[in-house]
């Protein structure tokens, strides 16, 4: 029975559910648990951390209301891998490179940074959250999809929504969720910790699919390296780790660029890239991410031998563009990634913290307002907390959004792009004050903020820099990343059978095409992925159609917004599972 009363329908009722047990949400469930909620957390996967994937960097920010450590204790010795106490950045022109020191940056606002492992972070966090939670009266259930909203009509009726006698699934007040491998529950607070892909926020009107530039799609390679091997190469300590990102002319023209992390015993190394740009270029992610693999630069480091432990892919959020200013509807709330809750401007690339103090405050928002009959009580007031703890701030910058009315245009980037790539440009860039004011740019938290989503600061900028005062770099690298076919078969699966969770509407290639490329388990001229292209003849035509086979997925939701389907995440526990993240 719910707050409002007694219903035509009863179903079991929770005072708080949150759905997701990524930092997000075990943020969210750790606060309620302590202000005495009854908390019932839902998770997708065999355990948390199964289905998420990050680069992945946390960090504890000064100014932030609320840090990991803060709700965890001991989460940095028992759940983390190494402390970043380096960070750089490398611009690339084919062997040519010019590296500048971005420490300044990544100490702005920062008490510490670790790198983490999903699978390793997520799982101890679920098994803390449980423990909190069961205190008062919940706890956490895995391999439990959510997979939409229970809603009270004007009549009183609480139904699921595709129960709405041919409304609109928006129509009614959200009073719950629904799930597969459960009946519907009712809470008076539904916290949607659901990831990029939220199923919630989309059924709810608060985030859609629309737009690729929107996006980013992260691609990662977890490549398996001893302990004292780590050391050696990178000159640290044991309690020392860094962060290395990548950009220049090594990923042609696509937007974006790379990074590698290094973890107790592994390394990260992965591509970020703007989705709308993949798809513009006809790029294929693996070979992007191949491209940084078996580059010169990476050669002291990953050495002969080369391991790779697994391959990743998800998409991320841009801040700038989708984070929700009301993340919220009715007894509904978003957080982390379901809420676009993503800062990726140039080399600031945070989302987990913001999930963190995102969770955080929606919790703190329903104690304030519990008992409250007024649905929206809590979201408002959530709303109100992330906009005075400075979070919104930092994920829609203003000066972003005056500098990309002029800069996000084509014309103006193919002046700019012709003035620094003429003789006078690279002359401009190579003296070395240019050098000095470059360094000092990189490292400035106003200037990162406002830069335009342009191939300028992508690709233009750092292939001048490295032409015009880049080192060559004379190692070869004998790295061989496995082949595709090669990775999908390493990965773990647990094939629903029976039950594709996407189904392709548009088989045309003009619809749907762009997947066979941008999907980071298929490639043009591979067939045993989620999507390939075949030959059709129909009443002596030929047509190019597309094809779908869902085993081979990651569910990173790529296809989602560059193809015509209609995506939803597996059941509980069914699909892909990560060991890494």
């Amino acid at each position: 029975m719910s707050a409002n009363g007694s219903h035509e329908n009863e179903y079991e009722h929770y005072e708080a559910v949150v759905v997701g047990c990524g930092p997000g949400g075990a943020a969210a469930a750790a606060r309620l648990a302590e202000h005495g909620v009854e908390t019932l957390v839902l998770e997708r996967g065999v355990e948390a951390g199964a289905k998420n994937v990050s680069g992945g960097l946390i960090y504890a920010e000064d100014s932030a209301p609320y840090t990991i450590d803060d709700l965890f204790e001991g989460f940095r010795e028992a759940a983390a891998e190494r402390p970043v106490t380096d960070y750089r950045i490398h611009n690339i022109a084919g062997d040519k490179v010019k590296t500048y020191d971005l420490t300044d940056l990544h100490e702005h606002d920062t008490d510490w940074c670790d790198a983490v492992l999903r699978r390793k972070m997520d799982s101890w966090l679920q098994r803390r959250v449980h423990e909190k939670t069961s205190e008062t009266g919940g706890g956490v259930l895995t391999n439990v999809r959510v997979n939409g909203l229970l809603r009270e009509d004007s009549e009183g009726r609480v139904r699921p929504s595709e129960q709405s006698s041919g409304r609109s699934p928006r129509d009614g007040e959200i009073v719950g969720v629904t799930c597969d491998e459960l009946d519907p529950i009712e809470a008076d607070l539904i916290v949607a910790a659901d990831g990029v892909n939220s199923e919630l926020a989309r059924e709810a009107g608060l985030m859609d699919w629309e737009e690729p530039d929107e996006w980013f799609q992260g691609v990662k390679a977890v490549v398996d390296m001893d302990p004292d091997a780590v050391n050696h190469r990178f000159g640290i300590d044991d309690d020392e780790g860094v962060a290395h990102l990548f950009s220049g002319d090594l990923f042609e023209d696509v937007r974006g660029g790379g990074f590698l992390y290094t973890n107790e015993e592994s390394l990260s190394i992965g591509t970020v890239f703007h989705l709308d740009s993949l798809v513009a270029e006809q790029a294929e992610p693996h070979e992007l991410l191949d491209a940084l693999l078996t580059h010169p630069v990476l050669a002291h480091w990953t050495g002969d031998g080369y391991d790779e432990r697994e391959y990743a892919a998800k998409l991320v959020p841009d801040s700038k563009k989708v984070a929700h200013r009301e993340p919220y509807r009715d007894r509904l709330v978003l957080v982390g990634d379901a809420a676009g809750q993503m800062q990726a401007q140039g080399p600031i690339i945070k989302g987990m913290n913001h999930a963190v103090t995102a969770g955080a405050l929606a919790a703190d928002a329903f104690a304030i307002t519990r008992g409250n009959a007024d649905p929206e009580a809590a979201g408002r007031r959530y709303a109100k907390l992330l906009e005075d703890s400075g979070t919104m701030a930092k994920l829609r910058p203003k000066q972003y959004d005056l500098a990309r009315t002029v800069a996000e245009r084509d014309a103006v980037t193919n002046v700019v792009d012709g003035v620094l790539e003429s003789p006078i440009g690279r002359v401009a860039l190579g003296n070395p004050l240019a050098d000095r004011v470059l360094e000092r740019a990189y490292n400035s938290p106003l200037v990162v903020s406002m830069l335009p989503d342009t191939r300028t600061g992508y690709t233009t900028v750092p292939t001048v820099i490295g032409e015009a005062r880049g080192k060559s770099i004379r190692w070869k690298n004998d790295a061989e990343p496995p082949s595709l076919e090669e990775r999908i078969g390493d990965l773990t699966y647990d094939t629903d059978v029976g039950n594709p969770h996407i189904e392709l509407r548009d088989d045309s290639a003009e619809a749907s095409g762009a997947a066979v490329y941008a999907c980071p388990v298929s490639a043009e001229a591979f067939g045993g992925g989620c999507y390939r292209t075949e030959q059709v003849k129909t009443n002596g035509d030929e047509e190019t159609v597309v094809s779908l086979d869902t085993q081979p997925c990651v569910e990173c939701g790529t296809c989602a917004i560059v193809a015509d389907t209609a995506w939803e995440h597996p059941r509980g526990g069914k699909g892909v599972e990560f060991r890494e993240g």
